[in-house]
Formats: structure tokens, sequence, C-alpha cells
């Protein structure tokens, strides 16, 4: 190669580091099944950390009830309205009505990037196990259903006792998120870490959620035996 061919080359751009994260402070952030114990903590961590959030319901005088009891700022409406006015919903809905719910809000969630982090378990006397949706995962099922949204994995691992509690000033955990594009991954890790002592950490694609939702069936073995409300942390990154 002369002088002139490697001038002509260009340079290589320097690998992006995987934890430099947007800023996600001025996004809305809406959580449906925001009256429930995983949503309510999630709205109550967020709006703590200072992100606007909005709690969705099925019956809007609920929502502005456990809005009301949150305070910072959270804000109750509708399941409709809140997905309607946020940039970002976070789905916290029980398995069994997480299909029905999303269809009925396709037109309001097109466009948004929407975060599911239900885990589809069963439970019998030997304890909780995992179920298996047609579409592989919770995840999944809601990418299908909502083929105008943006859709990704989060919040599984944690404990809607800690969230909630008031004296906690730190959850000790790291939040698994996956995605099928790296910038709305990135969004919600940096919305992840906005909440003091978490962390977002990427690990995978859709096609990987059935696992990560699974695994809460072993978390709560773990919390069974121990009594503890245990998370995760991923070592070396």
């Amino acid at each position: 190669m002369t002088s002139s061919d490697s001038a002509q080359t260009p340079a290589k751009a320097p690998a992006k580091d995987p934890w430099d994260l947007p800023d996600v402070s001025g996004l809305v952030v809406g959580v449906l099944g925001g009256t429930g114990p995983q949503g309510k903590g999630l709205a109550y961590r967020l709006a703590l950390a200072g992100q606007r959030v909005i709690i969705g319901s099925r019956a809007a005088d609920r929502a502005r009830t456990a809005a009301a009891e949150l305070g910072h700022g959270v804000e109750g409406a509708d399941n409709a309205e809140t997905a309607r006015r946020s940039d970002v919903v976070i789905v916290a809905v029980p398995w069994e009505g997480h299909g029905k719910t999303l269809e009925s809000l396709r037109e309001e969630l097109t466009g948004k990037l929407v975060v599911d982090c239900v885990n589809p378990l069963g439970f019998d006397k030997k304890g909780a196990y995992a179920l298996k949706p047609e579409q592989g995962s919770a995840a999944e099922q809601a990418a299908a259903l909502l083929p105008g949204s943006r859709v990704a994995a989060a919040f599984h691992h944690l404990s809607a006792v800690l969230l909630q509690d008031p004296e906690i000033a730190e959850i000790d955990t790291d939040v698994m998120v996956l995605g099928e594009e790296r910038a709305d991954v990135e969004i919600v890790q940096a919305l992840a870490g906005r909440i003091a002592g978490m962390r977002g950490v990427f690990a995978g694609r859709l096609r990987n959620a059935h696992q990560v939702e699974s695994l809460v069936a072993n978390l709560i073995s773990v919390n069974r035996r121990y009594k503890a409300h245990a998370g995760l942390r991923v070592t070396d990154v």
C-alpha cells in the first residue's frame, strides 16, 4: 500500500462506550398497571429520581388515588390517556390481562417505546413456575400485538416490596434490558440507571426474553427459602 492509499483510507471510528447513555430526564413515563405493586413501585422510584410519571389503570379514579398516595408529581389517568400522553410506556399488568390490555391500546401505543416487564408465571403447591406463551415470551407477545410500537423488555427482577419502601434509599440490583434497536435499549438502560442503586444492562434481543422472564420463578424460590427480596448483579461489566 502506498502512502497515498493509506491517506485515502478512512479512519475507523472508535467503539462507542456502552455506558454512554442518552439523557432521558425529559421523557414522560407511563406505567400501565400502575396501581399494582410492581407498577406502583416503579412509578414511585422513577418519580423520586425526577422523572415525570403517569400511572394508568382501567379506572381513572383509582389511578388518581394511587398517584396522590405516591406524590412526587405522579399523575393518574386511565390506561388509554396514560398511553397517549407518555413517551415511554411500561407494561406492568398481570399476565392474565396482558394480551387483552395491549390489544385494546394498540392505537394509543403506536409510535411509542413500550417496555414489557410482565412475568408469565403459574403457581401450585410446589411454588412458582414459568409459563411459555405461544409467541415465546410476554415481550414477544407484546411485539406481535403492537406492530406499530417499539418493544423492549426490562424491570422483571425487582422486588415490589423494596420498590415501594420509602425507608430504602437505594436498590442494589441490575436490570436486564432486551430489545431489537440499540437506541431503544439505551433509553431503557438510562431510565433504569436513574433509580438509585440500579444499572441497566443489555441482555440480548427479544427472542431471549423468555429465560429472563422465567428467572423470576427462581427468585421467588430464593425469597421464600431465605426470607429475602433477592435481585441480580451481572459481574465483570
